[in-house]
Formats: C-alpha cells, structure tokens, sequence
C-alpha cells in the first residue's frame, strides 16, 4: 500500500478520531456514570472536578477532527452532517446542555436546580456516548446515498440493529474509559465503587465485543475483506482484545494509571478496527460504486498540501496543550482545596 496524501490525511483524522474518543471518552463516561456513583454532594463535586479542568479542552479534539474532514474531504462532510443532521443536533444539544451543567452547577442556590444540573449532566453526556457509536454503526454497514452522494433515508432508518449494536458497544467504551479515570482520579469508597462497576462494565463489553464481533462478520463480511488482503491491518484489532484483557489485571493489583492507559489502548483499537476495515471508503454505500472514498470524496492535492502544512503547524499545538494541562492537574482530586 504506497502512502499518498489521501492516505496521510485518512491517518491523521483517524488519529483526531481516536484522541477525541479517548480523552472526551472519560468526561462522557464519567457524565454517564455520575448518578450512580456520585451517591452524596462530596461524590458529586469531585466526579466533577475530576474532568472540571479538562473537559472543555478535551473537546478541542472533536472540533479540529471535523475541520479537518472538512478541509481534507468535503464531500463527507456534507453527506455525512446532512444525512445525519438531526442526530447531530441532538448530540450538540446534548453538548450544550452538558456545558451548561457543569458550569452552572456549583452557581445553583437550592437543591431543587443542582438535581435538576445533575440530571441534565447525565443526559448531556450519555446520549452523545449512545449516538457516536450508532453514527459509526450506520457508516460501517453502509448507506442509502444517491448519485449526489446525499443520503436518501430517513432518521428512523438510522435506529437499526446493527447500529444499535455498535452504539451500545461505543456507550460501554465510554463507561468503562470513565470508570478508568475515576479508580485513577479518586481515592476511599468512591474509588472502591468505581473499582466495582469497571469490573461490571468490563464483562459487558467483552459480551458486546463478541457479538459485535461475529454479527459483523455475518452481516456485513465488506468490513473483514481488507483484513485479509493486507494481514498487518489485524493488529487494530489485536490491540482493543489486548486492551480490553489487561486492564482488569493491573486494575485488580491497584495501577490505575495503567489501567487507563489500556482502556484508552482499547478505545482507539475500536476505532482502527473500523477504519481499516472500511479503508479506502469514508462513507460506503449500499450501491459501492457510490460510495465515498478517500479519493472521489477528497479536495484537490494543492489543498491537501497547504492544509497538512496547517495541520502539522496547529496539531501538535493541540497536543502540547493538552499534555501541559494534564501536567497541571495530574493527581488525586480533593475537593478541599480549589480541585487537587
């Protein structure tokens, strides 16, 4: 496989990918996770203030990963944010919501607005973790594009089986990558329950994983092709079974930090599986002679050149940013002092 510029930016918004995956994964997971683990208002204020320093940053990740698909492949862009429009208001909305919880939150004079900032946290944040995963789903197995390239169904349409599937077995990443960054964040008896529902979690998505896994194979074989033609591609998914294998081991013998590293190894494994599976198509269609690739869907290479200048200008500014602030914050959360 000779590398081209096409290739290099599939590479590089896969990478974005998985860094918005990874690092909003822990805030949406612990979002998701927060009624069940934040039990009283210290439990509460400190799941908060576990992700209150990087959450906003993290979603940096999400924003340069859609910009770059939309310099580096047009086309996608609009069939994609057009076919799935109204799911992708509902995950801004969700977005919005979950920002304005979390801002508000410790602002609100009465009992009555922090229940109801809870609960508008916990939507804001798990119905983003649900609708990614069905996204993905739906591009996986292929959709109803014409020849305009725009998507010819209909919303409903997009809450099939197979997406669901995917959906939940996204919503599960997400959880466990939050309860991950809880046992690493916390210490006493919100640890010991974050420690309790990674466990729970993580037999959840060994089950998911599995079915997913053979259903995928059963319904849509496109995706295994690639696996077999380049043999090197099976280490995306050796990584995720890795991942998903070791963690509970070094959880279990209370390394945290390296649990979360590989509930992140598993998460960004996930999304490789996916990508290489569908390679070179960004967008398939049910007809493939329609569907959009990494060449019919991409911008001219001039474009492509001046746009991976910026790129490589703009992304390591994001990444040094985000690696000073994690600097900043690292260690325990103590909700005594202004958050650590």
């Amino acid at each position: 496989m000779n590398m081209d510029l096409n290739i290099i930016w599939f590479l590089l918004v896969g990478v974005l990918i998985s860094g918005y995956a990874i690092l909003d994964g822990f805030d949406l997971g612990v979002g998701s996770l927060y009624p069940w683990l934040g039990k009283t208002e210290e439990e509460k204020l400190t799941l908060l203030q576990s992700i209150g320093p990087f959450w906003d940053g993290n979603e940096v990740w999400l924003l340069t990963g859609a910009g770059a698909i939309f310099a580096a492949f047009p086309l996608v862009y609009a069939s994609v944010f057009s076919g799935f429009y109204l799911a992708m208001m509902l995950v801004l909305l969700a977005l919005i919501l979950r920002a304005v919880a979390v801002e508000f939150r410790n602002h609100a004079q009465t009992a009555r607005w922090r229940k109801r900032l809870d609960r508008l946290f916990f939507i804001g944040s798990i119905l983003p973790a649900l609708l990614f995963g069905v996204a993905m789903g739906n591009i996986a197995q292929g959709l109803p594009l014409n020849s305009s390239h725009y998507y010819t169904g209909s919303f409903f349409d997009l809450l099939n089986f197979y997406a669901l599937l995917l959906g939940l077995l996204g919503l599960l990443a997400f959880l466990w990558q939050g309860s991950s960054y809880i046992m690493l964040k916390t210490e006493g008896e919100l640890q010991e329950n974050a420690r309790r529902v990674f466990g729970r979690i993580w037999a959840a998505c060994v089950v998911v994983y599995v079915l997913a896994s053979l259903y995928t194979f059963a319904a849509v074989p496109a995706l295994y092709v690639n696996y077999f033609k380049h043999t090197w591609f099976w280490a995306a998914p050796l990584l995720s079974v890795i991942g998903l294998a070791a963690a509970p081991l070094l959880a279990r013998t209370a390394r945290y930090g390296m649990t979360f590293i590989l509930s992140s190894v598993y998460m960004a494994g996930l999304i490789a599986t996916l990508g290489l599976g569908m390679f070179p198509n960004l967008v398939p269609a049910l007809d493939p002679r329609l569907s959009l690739t990494i060449y019919n869907a991409a911008s001219s290479d001039l474009t492509l050149k001046v746009m991976l200048i910026i790129a490589l200008i703009g992304v390591p500014i994001v990444l040094f940013y985000t690696i000073y602030v994690y600097r900043v914050f690292r260690g325990k959360v103590n909700i005594t002092t202004e958050g650590y």
